[in-house]
């Protein structure tokens, strides 16, 4: 679900991205009927989508590593541990973006992901168990309900992420780059 909300927020921000998700576990596994369903209530289609898990390359390539909980960030900097700079749940990303602000003009992303450096705890990356202020809680196996309460999360959280890493400002440096 967090894959195509951010998806659409981006393309409204008008931002060209390439958003892929994975997880920790096998891949292949199609989209609970539960997240197809909350995503198509939003006009949003997650029907053909399969699962990955995630590994090195994957997280090499990305500019942003966004994880739903710890234990995603903590198996991510596992695997690559020159990644944590830029992995972050994302409850920790979008306090973070408040905390920091918008990204300016000549900001790079990567410049603006450091400015989040010293608001970081170290629980943060490593803690385990979940932690309602930094993990999304996982819907799999509840309800419907479930499913609405964390595409509403999401939504919310993305959409802030994306105001205040993509401003208007810094787009246009980022196409004349």
């Amino acid at each position: 679900m967090a894959e195509v909300l951010l998806r659409q927020h981006l393309a409204a921000a008008g931002v060209e991205a390439t958003v892929a998700s994975a997880g920790l576990y096998e891949g292949g596994r199609p989209a609970t009927a539960h997240g197809v369903a909350a995503m198509a209530d939003r006009g949003l289609d997650l029907s053909a989508h399969a699962s990955r898990q995630i590994d090195a390359d994957m997280l090499e390539r990305a500019d942003l590593v966004i994880a739903m909980a710890r234990e995603h960030v903590r198996e991510a900097v596992v695997l690559r541990p020159d990644v944590v700079g830029k992995t972050f749940t994302l409850k920790e990303l979008a306090r973070g973006a408040e905390a920091i602000g918008p990204r300016h003009a000549d900001e790079s992303l990567a410049g603006w992901l450091g400015r989040m450096a010293p608001t970081r705890s170290r629980s943060a990356r490593v803690g385990t168990g979940h932690d309602e202020q930094l993990d999304v809680a996982d819907p799999v196996g509840r309800g419907r309900v479930d499913y609405e309460v964390t595409a509403n999360l999401l939504d919310a959280l993305l959409r802030r992420v994306v105001a205040l890493a993509f401003p208007a400002d810094a787009q246009r440096q980022d196409r004349s780059a």
